[in-house]
């Protein structure tokens, strides 16, 4: 508990608010409570995934099946989904086009190690919607952040990553490093590492040009890999001008700037870079890419293209350990070519960010109705409430607001209320099937579990 992220919040209530609702869950979710005590003997923390204890839930919820913006649990309860996967939906659930092609690529084979006709439509629209002209594919956007820093350092010869601190990656062991009191330091939360990651990984404020000009300054860093908003320690915006001046430092240093864009794609069809005008030298996009079968893409400029295949030329023979077997397989090139050519489309991104530029308005006049000192951060279809009246600068600051406990509740409220949203923070995001009902169960859902919290 923090005192500042709680204020106009009841204690009483609070827990009042924690005993009810749990007890409502337990009571609602007989076959789920069901399916967790079979699983409990046979899966690492009693789930396929650990990440899967991270809800608020007593134990975990188990899923029927899920379409477009809502999700069914085994009880038989339908849920308006907000998470959509942790952005891995980020354009439905089974969007038909997708499961079509998935469908139509099964009966012919899912891997050979080959390219397909598919691969040359998705490299010819990468290259039209994102702006790079050169891709390599992943299964995941922390396989494509760690690929790219491989490609980087030999393309450049340097050793040195800069990142921002409290960024987020993947599971890219190279970015767990924060800032404690002014000094680098490995996460303590990362388990079994044993290399020291601080030899090799600068970590400098977002939105500290200072900084970063300083970390530059020394010409070992072969690049800076950030989310051009962060959006893993709570949503945190770039000043005006940021990027204009981070990426002239950037260039003039000779470094290297990697953009991750596995959750700004969200700003449109041609993600976060190319709706600001952004010239990264690489970017990632990960995971809502094939519309939900796993698959992630990562572009280089021509210039880092060139550099990186010359250096892989020069080295000796033999497996450069950059790649897996199921990489680019035809199951995920297909999923690639009916998200990019039928889903993600200039319509349904319009949709999208309408959608979610009313849920951010109907959460503000929620938290200022309820006299709350919290704000409410956008990023194109995905938006995020904050336990502070202005959004956090930096990762410091973004950390500060954090409250887990008080996320906890809420999102347990919202679940018995049929309204699902990310476990960990408050993201929302809206997708092309989120209709206006959809918003409003939301904003009803989200008026009453505030309306519990304050009350004395």
């Amino acid at each position: 508990m923090t005192s500042t992220t709680r204020t106009g919040l009841s204690h009483d209530a609070l827990a009042r608010f924690a005993r009810t609702e749990r007890e409502r869950f337990i009571a609602n979710h007989p076959v789920s409570q069901a399916l967790a005590q079979r699983c409990a003997p046979h899966w690492l923390f009693g789930v396929p995934l650990h990440w899967m204890n991270d809800w608020s839930t007593p134990f975990g919820l188990h899923v029927a099946h899920a379409q477009g913006a809502h999700v069914t649990d085994v009880d038989g309860h339908t849920l308006v989904d907000f998470c959509l996967g942790d952005t891995g939906a980020m354009f439905g659930h089974a969007p038909a086009p997708v499961v079509h092609a998935v469908q139509e690529q099964m009966s012919r084979g899912c891997t050979t190690m080959l390219a397909t006709e598919d691969a040359a439509w998705v490299g010819e629209e990468l290259a039209r919607r994102f702006g790079l002209p050169v891709w390599q594919s992943a299964m995941t956007a922390s396989d494509a952040n760690r690929f790219l820093l491989r490609w980087v350092r030999a393309a450049t010869g340097r050793k040195k990553l800069l990142v921002f601190n409290g960024c987020y990656h993947g599971t890219v062991d190279d970015v767990f490093v924060d800032l404690v009191h002014g000094k680098a330091q490995q996460r303590d939360s990362l388990l079994g590492q044993v290399h020291d990651l601080t030899e090799h990984t600068v970590v400098v404020e977002f939105n500290d040009l200072t900084a970063l000009e300083a970390a530059l300054q020394g010409g070992d860093i072969a690049c800076v890999l950030a989310e051009p908003v962060m959006t893993n320690i709570g949503m945190v915006l770039p000043d005006n001008g940021f990027w204009t001046q981070a990426q002239g430092l950037i260039r003039q240093h000779g470094a290297m700037l990697i953009l991750d864009e596995t959750h700004t794609f969200s700003s449109g069809p041609g993600g976060y870079a190319k709706a600001h005008g952004l010239q990264p030298n690489a970017l990632v996009f990960g995971k809502p890419i094939g519309g939900g079968v796993p698959c992630a893409i990562y572009g280089f400029s021509a210039e880092l293209a060139q550099r990186a295949m010359q250096a892989k030329r020069d080295a000796p023979p033999g497996h450069s350990g950059i790649g897996t077997t199921l990489t680019a397989n035809m199951l995920a090139m297909a999923a690639v070519r009916a998200t990019l050519g039928k889903v993600a489309t200039d319509a349904a991104f319009a949709h999208m960010l309408r959608t979610c530029s009313q849920i951010a308005q109907g959460l503000r006049d929620c938290i200022a109705r309820h006299r709350l000192p919290w704000c409410v951060t956008q990023v194109g279809a995905r938006c995020e409430f904050q336990f502070g009246p202005t959004p956090p600068r930096n990762g410091s600051k973004a950390d500060a607001l954090l409250d887990p406990g008080l996320e906890q509740l809420i999102h347990l409220g919202l679940l018995n209320r049929g309204v699902m949203i990310t476990p960990f923070h408050n993201m929302l995001l809206a997708c092309p099937a989120t209709s206006q009902d959809d918003v409003q169960s939301l904003l009803t859902a989200f008026d009453a579990v505030l309306t519990q919290l304050t009350s004395t």
